[in-house]
């Protein structure tokens, strides 16, 4: 299984264009959101009725676009951080 990291170690891997703090921010929402997901997916694999099971594959939906949002967001915000 995979062993969490500390915040020394997230800090040590940092890219050069990129501060410590919005590196430690965004590995933290991304695991968030990735238990949101992963609960999702466990939700929609045992929802008893279509009903139940549409729900959870929206929060499935809106789980994977969130994460591709932040994806987008951190991209924008490490294109924005130039050396001068």
């Amino acid at each position: 299984m995979h062993r969490a990291q500390s915040v020394e170690e997230l800090l040590a891997r940092r890219s050069m264009d990129e501060t410590p703090e919005l590196r430690l921010l965004f590995h933290r929402l991304n695991n968030q959101l990735g238990i949101i997901l992963a609960h999702a997916e466990l939700l929609e694999a045992k929802a008893a009725d279509d009903m139940n099971r549409a729900r959870a594959a929206q929060v499935v939906a809106s789980a994977l676009e969130a994460m591709g949002t932040a994806k987008e967001i951190r991209r924008a915000a490490t294109s924005s951080v130039e050396p001068q």
